[in-house]
């Protein structure tokens, strides 16, 4: 069953190149080889359209597996070891919470 993680981040909004230059010319090139890897992207928060915002995490990662033991895999890859702390060092006090979410449904182009 297919998975994908919310990594929700804390960064300061002067510095969102530069989490997306990390994100595009580090944490993409890494992951993308990962076998089972399906998806990734990094949202930055716009507007609560419903609900509560969410407090000082202004960007999020989706990180889409096809297993979670795949995911895992990538966790302890030597690719992740790179990758994650490039953008641990953009976060503000290094902030984040992670959500793993099974895909029970999918349409469109996306996986």
């Amino acid at each position: 069953m297919p998975i994908q993680l919310h990594v929700d981040l804390q960064v300061d909004l002067s510095r969102t190149a530069e989490i997306a230059a990390v994100f595009r010319d580090t944490f993409v090139p890494a992951i993308r080889r990962q076998p089972g890897f399906l998806g990734v992207e990094l949202l930055k928060f716009r507007e609560a359209r419903s609900g509560s915002e969410p407090g000082d995490f202004t960007h999020r990662l989706l990180i889409r597996f096809e297993t979670e033991e795949q995911r895992r895999q990538w966790v302890a890859s030597e690719d992740h070891q790179q990758a994650w702390p490039a953008i641990k060092a953009v976060l503000t006090g290094a902030q984040y919470q992670v959500n793993l979410y099974d895909v029970v449904g999918s349409h469109g182009n996306s996986q």
